[in-house]
């Protein structure tokens, strides 16, 4: 179990889950959305921070209302709450350091694009918004 308590994490979950993303809570579940689905996943590393709720989640449901072009997939772990999970996920978004919040674009299993904590620190959800519009209009 993680870190945090299920009341504080709930309505943080329910942001994303609301939005259609789905909540990977086991390493084989994580594997197997972003190594097994064809097409593009958007994953989510959700985390208790104040980032994650002024920026970067209101960020990515604004991209997603916004763009044309959509991630075929959308999925998300919990940063500090389902740490095996978030542990698979950091495995496959290396090279990059681990940081939460992090949005991560796979495409066919592969990592394609990543923006880590330090982007979306100092930014504003609709500046997040309009780069991921930008990244789904590339790669989606």
């Amino acid at each position: 179990m993680g870190m945090y308590p299920e009341q504080l994490v709930a309505p943080m979950r329910t942001d994303l889950t609301t939005a259609g993303f789905k909540e990977l809570k086991t390493p084989a579940e994580v594997e197997n959305q972003i190594m097994n689905e064809k097409g593009t996943t958007l994953l989510v590393i959700n985390s208790v921070c104040g980032c994650a709720a002024g920026a970067a989640r209101p960020g990515v449901k604004w991209a997603l209302q916004n763009s044309s072009k959509k991630p075929n997939h959308l999925a998300t772990v919990f940063a500090g709450v389902d740490t095996e999970a978030v542990s698979k996920a950091r495995q496959l978004t290396l090279p990059y350091p681990p940081s939460s919040p992090s949005i991560a674009l796979f495409k066919d299993g592969e990592l394609i694009h990543f923006v880590e904590r330090h982007h979306i620190e100092g930014r504003n959800a609709q500046m997040i918004g309009e780069h991921l519009v930008e990244v789904f209009d590339e790669f989606c």
